[in-house]
C-alpha cells in the first residue's frame, strides 16, 4: 500500500504543477499495464527551452551543441497488478523505418527530423517564433513515439523526457549511484575517468559513465549495457530505500526535475509514484531488443541493422503479450542450427542445443570451437530471417552474415559472455535483474539460465567493462 505524509502528498502536487508537459500521447487501448517511453535527450536546453549557461555545460562536460538527438530510449512497462516490471532498451543507432514518409534512418534522429521539417514549414507559413518552437518540438516527440510504437508493436501510454542537466541533478538528489567496473577507464570524449571496482558516482561523473562509448569494444551496444547497469542500481536504491516516502528526498527530487523533466500532459505524478512504489525492489528487469549487427555506413553514420519482426516478438515475450501482427517468421522446425561452444564451459553447446530443439528447431552439428569472448549467430546468404529467429530465441544475440557458409546454414557460437538463453542480452549483455541471485552449476541446461561469470557480479551491481 502506498502512503505519503501530508508533506509528501503536497510536494507531489507541487511537482505536478511545476513540471513542463507535452501533448504527445494519442489513444492507446487498455492492456493491463502502463507503458512509458523514457527518453534521455542530449538537449542543451532546460525543460522550458532555455539554453543552459556555458558554466553548466562546462560542468557537465557536454560541449556547446551536438544536435538534438535522443541518445537513451527505454520502453518501461509497469503491470497494473504490481508484478514484474520490464525496461527494454532501444539502441540509438537502430536503423528503422519511420512513419509519415520520413524513410529509414537511425532511431535517435526521429525527433530532430520531424522538428526540423516542421520548423521549416511553419517559418515558410509565417508562424510566430513561439508557435514554431512549440509545434516543432511536439512534432519531434510524436514522430519518435510513433516510430517506437511501430518498431515494438506496443501502444505507449506516457512519455517522459529528461535532459543532460536533469540526469546529473537526479543522481545527486538520490545521494549517488553505485556502479562497478572490471578495469579502469579514461575517455577524453565523455570525460569518464574511473578506477576499477565498485564505486558511488553522481552528477557529471554519472553522466560521463552512461555516455561513454569510445574505448568500448562494441561502442553504442556497450553503452546501452552501461545505462542498464546504472539504471538497475538506481532503481534498486530508490525502491528499496523508500525514497518516495522520504519527505527530504522528495523535495530534492522535485528540485532536480522541475527544470529538466518533460512529461506528457496526461501523466499524474502522484498516481505514478504510488504505482512504482508498489513494485517490490528487485522486481524490475532490464533487457534490450535483438540486433542483427553493424550495417553498412549510411548518410546517418554507423548503424545497427534490426529485424522489426524479431523485435516485436522479443518485446511481446518480454512483457507477456501476444506479438503485434507482422509477416510470419520462419518456422523453427524448418531451421537447422549448429551450436558451437567457444566459452570453455563444458557441456554448454549440448545444453543450448537441447533448449533449441525443445523450442522446435532442428538440431545440426554440436561441438566445440576456438575460444571467443562474444557470442554471435552467423548465417549464410539468404538466411537472415532464420538467423533473426534463432537470435531472438537466444535472447537477442547479435547476428552477422558469413558468405563463406554453405547455403541454408545458421550457426551459434557461444562465447565467454554467454549467460543463458532467455530474453536477456544485447550482443551478449546479461539480463540485469535486481533480485537476481547466482544459480548453482547444476542448473545449467535446466529451466534457469546458467550462472554468470563471477567477475560480472558485485553484490546487486554487475561489473561492466
Amino acid at each position: 500500500m502506498f502512503s505519503l505524509t501530508g508533506y509528501g502528498w503536497s510536494s507531489f502536487q507541487h511537482l505536478q504543477s511545476g513540471l513542463s508537459t507535452a501533448d504527445v500521447i494519442g489513444f492507446s487501448a487498455p492492456d493491463g499495464a502502463t507503458d512509458i517511453l523514457l527518453v534521455g535527450s542530449d538537449s542543451r536546453t532546460d525543460a522550458q527551452g532555455n539554453p543552459l549557461p556555458r558554466e553548466v555545460l562546462a560542468r557537465l562536460r557536454a560541449g556547446e551543441n551536438e544536435g538534438e538527438l535522443t541518445d537513451t530510449l527505454i520502453l518501461v512497462r509497469i503491470p497494473n497488478d504490481g508484478s514484474r516490471a520490464a525496461a527494454i532498451s532501444l539502441p540509438r543507432d537502430l536503423y528503422v523505418q519511420m512513419p509519415d514518409g520520413f524513410g529509414e534512418h537511425k532511431l535517435n534522429s526521429a525527433y530532430s527530423r520531424a522538428k526540423s521539417d516542421t520548423t521549416a514549414r511553419l517559418v515558410e507559413e509565417g508562424a510566430d517564433p513561439a508557435t514554431v518552437r512549440q509545434e516543432s518540438i511536439s512534432a519531434g516527440r510524436k514522430l519518435l513515439l510513433e516510430t517506437v510504437e511501430d518498431l515494438t508493436g506496443v501502444g505507449i501510454d506516457h512519455y517522459a523526457e529528461i535532459n543532460l542537466l536533469g540526469f546529473s541533478l537526479l543522481t545527486e538528489a538520490v545521494g549517488g549511484v553505485e556502479v562497478c567496473l572490471r578495469t579502469p577507464v579514461k575517455d577524453q570524449f565523455s570525460g569518464a575517468n574511473f578506477p576499477a571496482g565498485r564505486q558511488t558516482i553522481s552528477g557529471p561523473d554519472a553522466l560521463a559513465f552512461v555516455r561513454q562509448r569510445h574505448g568500448l569494444e562494441r561502442g553504442d551496444l556497450d553503452r546501452v549495457i552501461r545505462q542498464q547497469v546504472f539504471l538497475a542500481s538506481l532503481a534498486d536504491q530508490v525502491l528499496s530505500a523508500g525514497t518516495l516516502a522520504n519527505p527530504a528526498r522528495i523535495r530534492e527530487l522535485i528540485d532536480a526535475t522541475q527544470q529538466s523533466l518533460v512529461l506528457d500532459d496526461s501523466l499524474n505524478v502522484l498516481d505514478f509514484a504510488a504505482r512504482i512504489q508498489g513494485i517490490a525492489a528487485g522486481n524490475v528487469e532490464f533487457m534490450t531488443v535483438p540486433v542483427l549487427g553493424m550495417g553498412e555506413s549510411s548518410s546517418d553514420g554507423s548503424v545497427l541493422e534490426v529485424d522489426p519482426e524479431a523485435v516485436r516478438s522479443f518485446v511481446a515475450a518480454a512483457i507477456g503479450t501476444p506479438a503485434a501482427a507482422a509477416p510470419a517468421s520462419p518456422r523453427p522446425a524448418k531451421i537447422t542450427v549448429d551450436v558451437l561452444n567457444s566459452s570453455g564451459v563444458p557441456g554448454l553447446a549440448a545444453a543450448v542445443a537441447e533448449k533449441l530443439t525443445g523450442q522446435g528447431f532442428a538440431q545440426g552439428a554440436v561441438g566445440n570451437a576456438d575460444a571467443r569472448r562474444l557470442s554471435v549467430v552467423r548465417y549464410s546468404a539468404g538466411e537472415r530471417d532464420a538467423a533473426a529467429t534463432v537470435a531472438g530465441a537466444l535472447g537477442g544475440l547479435p547476428a552477422e552474415e558469413n558468405p563463406n557458409l554453405p547455403s541454408g546454414t545458421v550457426q551459434v557460437y557461444l562465447g565467454e559472455d554467454y549467460s543463458g538463453s532467455g530474453p536477456q542480452r544485447i550482443a551478449g549483455a546479461p539480463l540485469l535483474r535486481l533480485d537476481a541471485r547466482p544459480a548453482s552449476p547444476s542448473t545449467i541446461g535446466a529451466a534457469q539460465p546458467p550462472p554468470p561469470p563471477p567477475s560480472v557480479v558485485a553484490g546487486k551491481v554487475p561489473c561492466v567493462d
